[in-house]
């Protein structure tokens, strides 16, 4: 830009600072981009691991843990209505009633996945968190050590949740990127770590001390293969 140019646009900006109009922050990087991956809604009841829960009905557990086997764990979406807090309260093993629902990318077992969740508390916010604990499988092995909160590159701010209000959290990990998607709205894109890169899992959901009617659960490779439940996963 010429001396002029810088000029002119620093004119008009002071100009809309003193008039008290709003100036609009410069796009977020990546905020065209839209979903890629072909989804199809899961027919067949869910593999839960840890309370209760069916797409089309009410979910009121403190802890609810499920994935859909046979799924490639690379891309999926849940549509709910959000119902208030849960029935009653659990405390996770950190000690926080954490108020939360979201996605389960290439989950391996409950001790190797990748998180993709919209929490309530302290305000609203979508965090992408990766738990890694090579060699163990299950709760009881590594309870809730391993995970790495993952910076992104682009990552908006989200609407507060209000009772019977419809939203849809989408999610995908393309090579070594993960992006995100509130009601067809980037929040969140960013580069996995080398952990992430290397699980092969399957696609699931998990909420905590939500209630939720669970209206869609989409996602692809679904096979419908026999649900292993591990009952010891909470965290």
């Amino acid at each position: 830009m010429t001396a002029l140019g810088t000029a002119v646009a620093a004119a008009v900006l002071a100009a809309a600072c003193s008039s008290g109009q709003p100036v609009d922050a410069a796009p977020a990087r990546g905020a065209d981009v839209r979903p890629s991956a072909k989804l199809d809604a899961v027919k067949g009841p869910l593999c839960v691991t840890k309370g209760r829960a069916a797409i089309g009905g009410r979910i009121g557990d403190p802890t609810v843990r499920a994935v859909v086997r046979g799924s490639s764990g690379d891309a999926a979406s849940l549509t709910f209505k959000y119902l208030g807090d849960s029935d009653t309260t659990r405390e996770l093993a950190s000690g926080q009633a954490r108020r939360q629902l979201g996605l389960k990318l290439r989950a391996e077992d409950g001790c190797n996945l990748v998180y993709v969740m919209w929490r309530l508390d302290p305000r609203p916010a979508l965090e992408v968190s990766v738990k890694r604990n090579p060699g163990m499988t299950t709760h009881r092995q590594c309870g809730a050590a391993g995970y790495t909160k993952v910076r992104g590159e682009t990552a908006l701010a989200v609407p507060a949740l209000e009772k019977g209000g419809t939203h849809t959290l989408r999610a995908e990990i393309t090579d070594h990127r993960l992006a995100a998607w509130i009601d067809d709205r980037l929040v969140w894109r960013g580069d996995l770590p080398g952990g992430a890169r290397e699980l092969r899992g399957v696609a699931g959901l998990r909420s905590d001390n939500v209630a939720y009617e669970l209206v869609a659960f989409d996602t692809h490779g679904a096979s419908g293969e026999r649900c292993v439940i591990e009952p010891d996963e909470s965290d």
